[in-house]
Formats: structure tokens, C-alpha cells, sequence
């Protein structure tokens, strides 16, 4: 069942200072408020007030999911779905009830909807398309993507409402890329704690895991470091306006693609670079501010490399659910479902 209802501001958009604390949360989710004062020129107190307004209204959250070293670990894999007129508004509704659908898009083109799926092998997944997703009154195709590789994921991206300045200090690097092993059960326990508030204190934490607080942070630290795990502020993407999200389905010579998915990866409004077993073994998910801006990357991505493709392309209308949060139309988290390869879902 759906946990963590918000109930909903109607303020029309974010303000510079709410965008500002977002920023500094992508940059360190669990800073204190202590530590944020001085970059963002706001004495603790008030930055603790207004995360609570933010938090309260769906309008910002930090979450907490697997990082990238897991992809080789489970199935990963993004797949389209197809659906009967009058169909999509019920099926959308019913497969981000999912805990294997960490993610429900709406979106143009040749699919109703993209689906991101985790599992814990291929044969779960192919279990769960064709028992669950396929099984639903009113779809009428699907399609799968498998992907293999996870060059970026959105816990990178940044607002950049902070100058150079604001940021310095707060920045962490990137885990280094490596076969960190498998997330533990301790570690999917504290993850899962951390997916529905990603701040939550260490006493809260100790006391549902039944631990001690330096334990706590130890797993913490462990898991981020190596990159088992990443924390992430995500924002109403359309308050925040960002009011354009795409996907491009790329084809790239064999030999280039991690060359090729690596300089994409860097690119400023790349949220996602997945390598699929497909025609198109390369899809890029961007944000970007306008239908020109999109137009404007994808003509700068193929200038700087000319061997890649675009064979597929599609924007999404409506995010219904975003890395385990159902989503209002404007981007609003009003739920969380708990994220879980490992859970099975009926028909």
C-alpha cells in the first residue's frame, strides 16, 4: 500500500530559495542545516522550516536507491508498454503499485507507456512482463529493454541554482567505478529506511534497524562510499521548471559505446545514460526546459559524435511515478511505494 501521503500546495512554482536548498541537498542529502547556512546565506532554523514545507507538500524529497554497481547484480530494464484506448489512465495506476515498477511514464510515440523495472534476475523479469504487465486488461503490447550497463544515473544531476562559490564544499566525488559487491541484508534494510526519507536521523534509523547509531553510520558510509547505494534529492520537476523530460533511443557502433556513453554521461542535461540489448543499444534520458532545448541537445549530441544515432525518440507527458514516488501532474510526490527486486507482483 501507498505510505507517506503529502498533503499538496497550489503555489504555482518553486522560489530562489527553495531551489537553492534543493541544489545544496542534491549536493549532500544529509548536510545539516548548520552546514548549510553559510553557503546559502539562511540561519539553520529557517532552512530547517522550509525543507519541512517542502517535504510536507511533495514538492521536494530525498530518497535512497541502489547505485549503479548493482545493475550486473539484478535485471535492470526499461520496458514499453502499449495500451487499448481508454486503457492507460488504470493500467498506469495499477503497475505503479508495483514495487518491481520503480518508475511510470506517459509518454508520445510508439509506446503509451516506459516502465524502469528491477528484479532480481532475467527470468523474474521475463516473469513479470509477461505474468503481470502483459496479463492487465487493456495492454495491448510490450516491449523490453534488458540493460546492461548504468553510465549515469539521476542522483548526479543538478538544479545548478548555486554559484561556484555556494557549491564549494558541499560537492562529494563520485564512488569510483568498481565491483563493490553486493548490497547486504543489513545494508537493503537501512536502504529501504532511507528510500522514504533519506534524512532521517540516525536515532530514528538505529531504532528501526534495532541498532546502534555509530553502526548506523557505518553501513551509511559503507554503502555510499562504494557506490551500493546512492542518496538523492529529487524536486517537482515542473515547479522547479523543468517542464521537458525525454528519452532517446541511440544506436552506437559496439567499439564506441562506452566512449561514446561516457561523453553523453557528462553532458549538463543528462539524467540517465543505460546501455539495452537491442537495436538501439543506448538510451538517454534529459531534462531540459523547452521542446527547442531538446531539439538544441540532440543536434549538439550528434555533432560530437556522429556515429551514433537516433533511432527512437519520445517526451514524457506525465511522470506517474519516479524512482519509487507517485507523482501528481506537476511533479508532486503524494506517495511512496517501497522499491523491492525481490517482491512479486499478482495479475
Amino acid at each position: 500500500m501507498p505510505s507517506g501521503s503529502r498533503a499538496v500546495r497550489t503555489d504555482p512554482a518553486l522560489d530562489e530559495l527553495d531551489l537553492a536548498l534543493i541544489n545544496a541537498l542534491q549536493l549532500d542529502p544529509r548536510a545539516p542545516w548548520s552546514r548549510l547556512a553559510a553557503p546559502l546565506g539562511v540561519d539553520a532554523a529557517t532552512l530547517s522550516r522550509r525543507w519541512a514545507r517542502l517535504s510536507a507538500s511533495g514538492e521536494a524529497w530525498v530518497t535512497c536507491a541502489a547505485g549503479p554497481s548493482q545493475v550486473p547484480y539484478h535485471a535492470f530494464a526499461m520496458v514499453e508498454v502499449g495500451c487499448v484506448p481508454g486503457a492507460l489512465e488504470e493500467v498506469a495506476a495499477r503497475l505503479a503499485a508495483d514495487p518491481q515498477a520503480i518508475s511510470v511514464e506517459c509518454t508520445t510515440g510508439r509506446r503509451d507507456l516506459l516502465l524502469t523495472v528491477i528484479t532480481t534476475d532475467l527470468a523474474r523479469a521475463g516473469d513479470y512482463v509477461l505474468r503481470r504487465v502483459g496479463a492487465l486488461d487493456g495492454v495491448r503490447f510490450t516491449r523490453t529493454h534488458p540493460g546492461q550497463r548504468l553510465y549515469r544515473e539521476a542522483s548526479r544531476w543538478r538544479l545548478d541554482s548555486l554559484n561556484r562559490e555556494q557549491r564549494l564544499g558541499l560537492e562529494h566525488g563520485s564512488p569510483a567505478a568498481r565491483d563493490s559487491g553486493l548490497l547486504r541484508p543489513d545494508e537493503l534494510t537501512l536502504m529501504h529506511a532511507l528510500a522514504a526519507d533519506g534524512r532521517r536521523s540516525y536515532a530514528a534509523l538505529a531504532e528501526l534497524l534495532g541498532s546502534s547509531e555509530a553502526r548506523v553510520r557505518r553501513l551509511l558510509n559503507g554503502m555510499l562510499s562504494s557506490g551500493r547505494a546512492v542518496l538523492r534529492c529529487e524536486a517537482a520537476h515542473r515547479l522547479a521548471g523543468w517542464r521537458v523530460t525525454a528519452m532517446l533511443w541511440l544506436a552506437v557502433p559496439a567499439p564506441l559505446l562506452d566512449p561514446v556513453a561516457d561523453g553523453i554521461a557528462e553532458l549538463r542535461e543528462t539524467r540517465m545514460v543505460l546501455s539495452v540489448v537491442g537495436e538501439a543499444n543506448l538510451m538517454v534520458n534529459v531534462w531540459v526546459r523547452s521542446l527547442d532545448e531538446l531539439s538544441a541537445f540532440e543536434a549538439r549530441l550528434l555533432t560530437a559524435w556522429p556515429e551514433a544515432s537516433v533511432v527512437d525518440r519520445c517526451v514524457t507527458l506525465r511522470w506517474v511515478k519516479r524512482l519509487g514516488r507517485l507523482l501528481d501532474p506537476d511533479g508532486r510526490s503524494t506517495a511512496a511505494i517501497p522499491m523491492d527486486a525481490a517482491a512479486r507482483s499478482g495479475p
